[in-house]
């Protein structure tokens, strides 16, 4: 029991810190939260699903791994290949983001050159309207985070299952997953939500067509970070 005790302890504590340590945890719901205008609701949402896929992914594989008896191991090199997988698809979505915010850009001053009656009523009334009254119809962008995450591994999770799995103790896995759950998910909704809340203070005002760019360029950091630096 104490070493239940103990082991539960850590993983609330390392669920905490590798999310708090892990910038690709929360910045790309912050910085994307900002720039589609999500609400609160439903930026805390799609940060919520996407660590349940993060957190659950791991703890399948661990469940799965020492119900079939492969060693540790084996299964601490699939969560590296896994990290390497999602470090290219946080990588590649950065990139493509980025591309998204170039045109986004581009296509709001084609027409700055011009006389006011030569611009198409629409045009006009997209480039100025407040960056807070664009509506995002997008549904494309929850989903590509969602599965980014399923792919991200929870590396520190599946050695701390091992001990209650050696002494046979299926409900000592459990309250060690859940515990790791909760701290991680808890982390990362704490997080984006500071992080929401305050990027509302941070007006772009006449620099509005840049957040798009900006988001972008944030999210290919992050993910160039874990491919090329290990974070």
């Amino acid at each position: 029991m104490q070493e239940l005790y103990l082991l539960s302890l850590s993983a609330a504590s390392l669920g905490f810190i590798h999310t708090i340590l892990g910038p690709d945890h929360y910045l790309p719901f912050i910085v994307l939260s900002k720039a589609r205008q999500w609400s609160s609701n439903k930026t805390m949402w799609i940060t919520f699903i996407s660590g349940i896929g993060h957190v659950g992914s791991s703890v399948l594989i661990g469940f799965i791994g020492i119900a079939l008896g492969i060693s540790l191991n084996k299964l601490e090199y699939i969560e590296a290949f896994r990290g390497e997988i999602v470090g290219w698809l946080l990588f590649a979505f950065g990139v493509g983001y980025t591309l998204y915010g170039l045109y986004r850009y581009t296509k709001s001053i084609p027409h700055s050159h011009l006389p006011a009656f030569l611009v198409p009523k629409k045009v006009r009334e997209l480039q100025h309207l407040p960056l807070d009254e664009q509506e995002d119809n997008t549904k494309l962008t929850p989903w590509l985070l969602f599965l980014i995450f399923v792919f991200g591994p929870c590396e520190v999770l599946i050695p701390m299952l091992i001990f209650p799995a050696y002494e046979h103790s299926t409900w000592g896995m459990l309250t060690v997953a859940l515990i790791f759950g909760l701290a991680t998910i808890g982390t990362m909704l704490l997080t984006v939500y500071l992080g929401h809340k305050g990027s509302r203070f941070v007006r772009f005002k006449k620099h509005e067509r840049y957040v798009h760019l900006l988001a972008g360029l944030i999210i290919l950091i992050s993910g160039a970070g874990i491919v090329f630096m290990g974070w």
